[in-house]
């Protein structure tokens, strides 16, 4: 039975959420792998919403096991809140199960975080001010607090007290913010230690074994391919490895291990916070995609930034995480457009790229070179096969995939679970592509 990586190809919010839940039942476990709760899933089950901040999507299947790994940032109030969130809506999440080895994000990681952001004022990097770049910060200077430093306290006391002999000197000294004491830090810490503890594992060791077994194990990126710290639009990026390579170091399963990556590209491009963006519009159409897409924050409540879709950077988020199977979401927001643009190049200076630019100024500059495909009025919500769909919006799709590198297996038509076209089913092997060996 395979390990699956799913991953967002564009700046995040595609829907990944929506592809773990279709999965779901096919899974035993899924494993977010990176980031915190600085992002969100939203998954419409009926006519019941849930979105999820820290947690794995697959919390909402029964039978399927949730698993938070090492490579993430937990903010412990944050967790319980969400946990109990979902268990009063009838939601069993008995099974979570936590790495001893992720780090905690204190509440000076917090403060530190919306201070730093606002002091950059116009250089700002448009984070969530959740603490989350400055946990990781604290996780490669090797001064980070672990979960299973909750159950010694003396190691845990040590811990904060080294790391705020430093924090406080930066809050007093640079922006003029009063001192931590150590004690509001570790009742804030230790306040659901029991509480989590039947949770705390060591994931790295279950995930092998389950796939020792045969069961099915799903990886779950946090954020994007375009947000990832090193491949992404540096330094508009996140704090983690949000491609499919961070599922390995993020959870303890080597490379050997994966099968297939799957990654998620919405019909139309959107981003949050600052850097660059091609294909962003400030006109009526952006307007049009983010009113029809309802493209606000599930985290935040932000106003995404809207744009056509970009096959340079689908082709770039294939490249990068091996991607074997792509799934478009939200087709159905594209429906009563007259024109429906596909940027397949960029001019920068006059030199067309068809490439992502390796130079950071040049993407910065580079301007969208357009194809344009007839577009759809026809409501295609209802769709269930891919030739049920309007011609033109499947020439959109052929289109598409021809130009991104790889097949497009699903297409999402709809919010709900059930408005998905599968054109091939995401554990069916894949074609190989060029470089990598066959799935």
């Amino acid at each position: 039975m395979p390990a699956l990586v799913i991953v967002g190809a564009q700046w995040g919010d595609e829907g990944k959420g929506k592809a773990t839940d279709l999965l779901g039942s096919s899974v035993d476990y899924v494993v977010k792998f990176n980031g915190g709760n600085n992002a969100g899933h939203t998954v419409v089950i009926g006519d019941q919403k849930y979105a999820l901040h820290l947690l794995p999507s697959g919390i909402l299947t029964p039978g399927c096991v949730p698993v938070i790994g090492n490579g993430v940032v937990v903010d412990p109030s944050v967790l319980i809140e969400e946990l109990d969130g979902l268990e009063a809506r009838g939601v069993d999440t008995s099974a979570l199960l936590i790495s001893a080895n992720a780090h905690l994000i204190p509440p000076y990681n917090r403060v530190l975080d919306k201070v730093a952001e606002r002091f950059l004022g116009s250089r700002k990097l448009g984070t969530t001010g959740r603490g989350i770049g400055p946990t990781y910060a604290d996780k490669m200077n090797r001064v980070g607090i672990r979960v299973q430093d909750l159950y010694d306290e003396s190691i845990l006391r040590q811990k904060v007290e080294a790391a705020l002999e430093m924090k406080n000197q930066v809050l007093l000294k640079i922006y003029n913010r009063r001192a931590v004491e150590t004690e509001e830090i570790m009742e804030e810490l230790l306040r659901h230690a029991e509480r989590i503890r039947p949770m705390v594992a060591d994931t790295s060791l279950v995930l092998n074994q389950a796939l020792d077994a045969g069961r099915t194990v799903l990886f779950e990126a946090g954020q994007a391919t375009l947000l990832d710290v090193d491949h992404g639009t540096y330094p508009f990026v996140t704090s983690s490895n949000a491609v499919s390579a961070g599922a390995c170091t993020g959870s303890g399963v080597a490379p050997t291990r994966i099968d297939r990556v799957i990654g998620i590209l919405k019909a139309y491009s959107t981003r949050v916070g600052e850097g660059p963006f091609p294909t962003e519009l400030d006109d009526d159409n952006g307007d049009f995609l983010r009113r029809q897409g309802a493209e606000f924050g599930t985290t935040t409540g932000r106003p995404r930034r809207c744009g056509w879709v970009d096959a340079v950077v689908g082709r770039y988020a294939q490249r990068v995480n091996g991607v074997t199977d792509f799934v478009i979401t939200k087709l159905d927001v594209l429906t009563g457009l007259d024109t429906v643009p596909i940027c397949v190049g960029y001019d920068i200076f006059g030199t067309r790229h068809d490439e992502m630019p390796v130079n950071q100024s040049d993407f910065h500059h580079a301007t969208p070179i357009y194809e344009y495909l007839p577009g759809w009025s026809e409501d295609i919500s209802g769709c269930q096969h891919f030739d049920q769909l309007p011609r033109a919006a499947q020439n959109y799709l052929l289109r598409l995939e021809e130009l991104i590198g790889a097949r497009i297996s699903v297409v999402g038509v709809g919010p709900g679970r059930e408005a998905t076209i599968s054109r091939h089913h995401l554990l069916d092997p894949a074609p190989a592509q060029p470089g990598q060996r066959a799935g």
